[in-house]
């Protein structure tokens, strides 16, 4: 290994432990040297400096004009301003009185029946962060059952209604969308919504609302008295949204305590605040970050949590790390191309496809594997046979193998998976992000790849529509034909467009040979 320590000496001196917190962090299995972290010394003064002015109120993320104040939901106090103080007050109180309401059976359904069932409906952070805190932190099924939608795939709508089909007058159909435009949610919502109401039961005294006042939704909610609506500040992003209302909610309905996950959240935030680099455990992890990948990414992230209920964990941290710190440019404008790629599942079930590849083939990638001490009491479920030490022992030996072969990795270790260690562990990389971010001199806040996305997507659905009004003329045409009255520039999208029309579809009429779509002629059958 390219260092100035031997492996202990390495290790003690860089290992991170809070015994507030009981999280270890050990990044001593990254390639680097002492003088490589004191030459970090000087941007990290850059760094720290750039966090506490967005900390501040500081307008950080440029696309939307806005300010990033995750930070603020878990701490109240060191929030801009008294407005956002007790909106944020205001807001935990509400989520907490609610859930205790629903759970204690105080409010009902129209019928007087106690809600059973949650079915969330939520794109990116607004479906992870939740699907995260139930996965991580429900126990024995206790409070409501939760399902998701977090993509609107036919079968899995029609999937999710079947399962809860028995259920659906006791089940609370939450909607997560800041602006209340994002189509996926909107589109699975309306489909919902129709379904419940054509089955004569009740929507709206059944449906939450979680988004941005005055959205579309808010709005929507509103009219339709909608049994509640949550606030979500317009300064919260998707992808920092856990320890909102779109975290909480979930956690007070599978009865979970709220203050210990903010506790734990804020705790972590004040940890980050110091500014040595040695006793700031995400300067520490943005550093390996930074000096795993050469401070451009050369190196994918590999996580790998060796207890199911963090399984999800990895999902999660995809849009967090990717969404954050995948930018074409620098803040000076420059082409950076910056990112760090992020895959992984669970120790040691998925090792066992992949560790192969990890020790011997391609150095494109480090791992962090994410360690549990706790496990449930071994005279009563176990015997002699002692699965918590076997999983210690894979995860060791697994990390001695790879180090062997010179091959990276970052270890944390955590005492007990609750509401207070969950909240410190996601703070913890939601500001590792933010280092690393200033590190390279990107903006994590912004997102242009994201919205580049969402108007192409936009542009495609309009020519769907122009396509449908095209055919319903009844006018037998080809693919060239069509994309020449749709006024677009390729017929390959036009293509794909009609092939996702037609199968399925016996209101049109196919002419010619699917593999040669220059053979291809559609009619639509006109009903007379």
């Amino acid at each position: 290994m390219n260092n100035d320590f031997d492996t202990w000496d390495k290790y003690c001196n860089y290992l991170w432990f809070d015994k507030k917190i009981n999280i270890w962090l050990d990044i001593s299995k990254i390639n680097f040297t002492s003088n490589q972290i004191a030459s970090l010394e000087k941007k990290f003064k850059n760094v720290f400096s750039s966090i506490k002015e967005l900390e501040a109120g500081a307008i950080s993320n440029l696309d939307e004009e806005r300010q990033v104040g995750h930070y603020w939901l878990r701490n109240p106090s060191v929030a801009p301003n008294n407005h956002i103080k007790d909106e944020i007050n205001n807001d935990i109180k509400d989520i907490s009185e609610f859930g205790e309401n629903i759970l204690g059976g105080k409010i009902r359904n129209k019928n007087n029946q106690i809600y059973t069932d949650v079915l969330w409906i939520g794109i990116g952070g607004s479906g992870l962060g939740p699907l995260l805190i139930t996965e991580a932190l429900q126990k024995n099924s206790v409070g409501l059952n939760f399902s998701y939608i977090d993509n609107i795939d036919p079968f899995l709508i029609s999937e999710r209604l079947d399962e809860l089909s028995d259920k659906l007058s006791t089940t609370l159909f939450v909607v997560v969308s800041k602006s209340g435009g994002t189509p996926e949610p909107k589109i699975a919502m309306n489909i919902i919504k129709n379904h419940i109401e054509n089955k004569n039961l009740e929507w709206n005294s059944n449906a939450i609302a979680i988004t941005m006042k005055d959205s579309q939704l808010y709005k929507k909610a509103q009219l339709e008295k909608w049994l509640k609506i949550f606030n979500l500040p317009d300064w919260v992003g998707g992808r920092t949204s856990i320890t909102s209302s779109v975290g909480l909610l979930p956690l007070t309905l599978i009865n979970q305590d709220i203050s210990e996950f903010i506790s734990g959240a804020a705790i972590m935030d004040e940890l980050t605040r110091k500014t040595n680099i040695k006793d700031n455990p995400a300067a520490l992890l943005a550093s390996a970050w930074f000096f795993s990948g050469d401070g451009v990414g050369k190196r994918d992230m590999v996580v790998l949590p060796y207890r199911d209920r963090l399984q999800v964990f990895s999902k999660y941290l995809q849009q967090l790390v990717m969404e954050s710190l995948g930018k074409k440019f620098n803040r000076k404008g420059e082409i950076v191309h910056q990112g760090i790629s992020v895959f992984g599942n669970k120790g040691s079930t998925d090792q066992h496809a992949y560790v192969q590849q990890l020790r011997d083939g391609i150095d494109n990638f480090f791992c962090i594997f994410i360690e549990l001490l706790d496990s449930p009491d071994i005279n009563n479920y176990f015997g002699s046979e002692n699965p918590k030490e076997f999983l210690s022992g894979f995860l060791q030996g697994t990390r001695s193998a790879l180090s062997n072969e010179n091959r990276q990795s970052i270890t944390i270790t955590l005492d007990k998976l609750n509401c207070l260690t969950l909240g410190a562990l996601i703070a913890l990389f939601e500001r590792a992000v933010s280092f690393y971010a200033e590190l390279v001199d990107i903006n994590a806040y912004d997102q242009p790849g994201v919205e580049a996305g969402k108007k192409a997507a936009a542009e495609i659905i309009e020519y769907q529509k122009k396509v449908t009004e095209i055919l319903n003329t009844g006018e037998e045409l080809s693919i060239n034909e069509i994309t020449s009255l749709v006024g677009y520039s390729s017929s390959e999208p036009i293509f794909f467009i009609i092939r996702q029309m037609c199968f399925g579809n016996n209101d049109y009429v196919i002419n010619g040979d699917w593999s040669n779509p220059n053979t291809i002629l559609i009619k639509k059958l006109v009903k007379t």
